[in-house]
């Protein structure tokens, strides 16, 4: 069985020209007349990403043998919406690392990276029209609602060690996997699906976006900065409640709980060393692992109404990357 990095590239090699067509597109919609735009735009593409969410799009659409055009630039829409939460994001967080680069707020400053993410979002608006679908866009506009809602909701769980697990995984919803399910689904429709194929699709975005953030959360907790590409911690230094912290004080004693609650409160990544301890004996790690695996195994169950083809297959192969990813 392919692992891990053999996973992505086998499903994004069905759609490889696609992929460049896609690259191109989003390198001519990022042109403006303004300098600044055009310099902080090509460092993002520059800076290269795993293009997931577009590939899942692609994908989605070939699995129901869509023929045209139109889902090339709903798969750079995607990636715009994406690059502009990433944006806001970091200038949020005050993020100094992604994908192994310098950020562009920590380059530019947080002007710059604020405004050209909303530079992003109206482009992306832009296009979307011209897929000339009013079913896309109600997707669409509801889904940049809804990521809006999470990065609020996120912010407001940030050090309060008393987050529950309902509202950690509410959280990763409406922040990440709701772009997930939306690409997936856009593929349905553009291909002119039936109500139970659409339906399928977004289920099955939902719950590999689900995996993805779960395995994101575990991986600050249990890989390098040069695997993650960005700062091993960040999540505690930004007082994040994530899964891993919530189930190792659930299963951790007074004093372990206790360590984890004030390092959640006040961002005390100086204990971090201590805090992978805890969550390694604690069983929190392989807890998270196994919720992002039931996400992933729901992820294919999901789509086990569409026509069997190397398509759906590679939909099956990025589900499974989703939990053997080490970056």
């Amino acid at each position: 069985m392919l692992e891990g990095k053999a996973l992505l590239a086998s499903a994004s090699g069905l759609v490889d020209s696609e992929i460049s067509a896609v690259n191109q597109l989003i390198r001519a919609e990022m042109n403006s007349d303004i300098a600044l735009i055009n310099t902080l735009g090509e460092y993002i593409i520059q800076s290269g990403g795993k293009r997931l969410r577009p590939l899942i799009l692609l994908l989605s659409a070939k699995a129901l043998c869509y023929n045209g055009e139109h889902h090339l630039t709903l798969a750079a829409v995607i990636e715009f919406i994406h690059t502009a939460t990433l944006l806001h994001d970091d200038v949020v967080d005050a993020s100094t690392l992604r994908r192994g680069n310098p950020t562009a707020n920590d380059v530019w400053g947080n002007e710059a990276s604020v405004l050209v993410g909303d530079f992003l979002y109206s482009r992306s608006f832009e296009m979307m029209v011209r897929a000339g679908s009013m079913p896309v866009m109600d997707v669409m506009a509801v889904t940049t609602n809804v990521i809006a809602e999470g990065e609020v909701l996120q912010l407001l769980n940030a050090h309060i060690a008393e987050t529950s697990e309902a509202t950690y995984l509410e959280t990763i919803y409406r922040k990440t996997a709701r772009l997930f399910e939306s690409a997936a689904q856009l593929g349905g429709i553009i291909a002119e699906a039936n109500p139970e194929q659409i339906k399928a699709l977004a289920n099955y975005g939902k719950h590999l976006g689900n995996a993805f953030q779960l395995i994101d959360d575990l991986l600050d907790y249990q890989s390098s900065s040069d695997e993650m590409g960005k700062n091993t911690g960040d999540d505690l230094a930004e007082g994040k409640p994530t899964l891993p912290l919530i189930e190792a004080m659930r299963r951790g004693t007074k004093e372990q709980s206790g360590i984890i609650k004030s390092a959640i409160e006040n961002g005390e990544i100086d204990k971090l060393d201590l805090i992978l301890g805890i969550v390694q004996q604690t069983g929190a790690l392989q807890y998270t692992r196994d919720t992002a695996q039931a996400e992933s195994e729901a992820a294919i169950e999901a789509i086990s109404v569409l026509p069997g083809s190397d398509y759906k297959d590679a939909l099956i192969n990025l589900a499974i990357f989703s939990t053997s990813r080490t970056f």
